[in-house]
């Protein structure tokens, strides 16, 4: 029985395996709906569709510099019981190497990436699903080429990873560059900026943010002909707060990022510019189990009296 496209796309639907499985699944039974579905209960690859709706917020971030190449990667698990995993470690440090290696457009040209031999990277993701039994997701990357430094906090809870650029490249190679430049991943992993530079920042964002200010002075009871004055102050505040290099320093408050650059770009003898960044914190902005487990043994314990 031949079989098409839109079946694949319904098996994978009814199911949640990848493309690849369902095409093979369709292939190995002649076609057939219901024994493909099966065939890949069989095979396991079923099982990871099951937990296809369970929360995947913890797991683990990389940042590191390989073959010359920066990346960051965030793949989520349910657990940080599965973070500290070797196997789980080890899994997303491959991807972080195939996203160097391969340089995917998406996460989702990233899945369809050959990650061993015979796998995938979407098909390896579906088979640690199944054997160690938690949901997971390969949530986002970032990969820069040129001059770049990379910085893990907290054993992958935030990956950091930032780009240069360098009148003269060699002076990537010095300490003093190297130094000043993990300072800076520290300082993105710490006070998480928005953009690099003002210029970066849309138009819609600052005109909100005037619009805030300017309701926020009206409603501290100051005359209205000082407002728009007041407003242009505190959106230098602003832009210190989401741009990286008007930040203050974070080794020496007394002055921003910009200044602390320049002086080690003088020290070295060349310019240094900050292109982009990237900062991942592991499952920000999903959704968290919030389970009381206390209250639910307490819960259980009162069930049984």
């Amino acid at each position: 029985m031949a079989f098409t496209a839109q079946d694949v796309k319904t098996l994978r639907e009814m199911t949640s395996c990848g493309m690849m499985d369902c095409k093979k699944a369709l292939t190995e039974t002649d076609g057939d709906m219901d024994k493909a579905v099966e065939y890949l209960r069989e095979k396991g690859l079923a099982k990871a569709a099951k937990k296809a709706g369970r929360i995947a917020a913890e797991g683990l971030v990389e940042a590191a510099i390989i073959d010359g190449v920066g990346v960051v990667v965030e793949v989520n698990s349910e657990t940080d019981f599965v973070a500290k995993n070797a196997e789980f470690q080890g899994f997303v440090h491959d991807i972080a190497k195939c996203v160097a290696d391969k340089n995917p457009a998406d996460v989702e040209a990233l899945k369809n990436e050959k990650l061993y031999d015979n796998q995938t990277v979407g098909e390896a993701l579906t088979e640690k699903i199944a054997t160690i039994g938690e949901n997971m997701n390969l949530r986002r990357f970032a990969r820069y080429e040129g001059v770049n430094t990379a910085y893990v906090h907290g054993g992958g809870k935030i990956g950091v990873l930032v780009n240069f650029s360098l009148g003269d490249a060699s002076k990537a190679e010095t300490d003093t560059f190297k130094n000043a430049a993990h300072d800076i991943a520290l300082q993105v992993a710490a006070s998480f900026p928005k953009y690099v530079k003002e210029d970066e920042v849309p138009s819609e964002e600052v005109e909100k943010e005037k619009e805030v200010l300017k309701a926020q002075a009206l409603n501290e009871g100051k005359p209205e002909a000082i407002v728009d004055k007041m407003v242009v102050g505190r959106i230098k505040k602003f832009y210190k707060e989401i741009c990286l290099i008007d930040q203050p320093y974070i080794k020496d408050p007394d002055m921003d990022v910009k200044k602390f650059l320049e002086g080690v770009a003088k020290e070295i003898g060349t310019t240094i510019e900050i292109v982009k960044f990237a900062r991942f914190e592991k499952g920000e902005g999903l959704e968290k189990k919030s389970d009381d487990f206390a209250a639910e043994v307490a819960a259980m314990a009162g069930g049984n009296n």
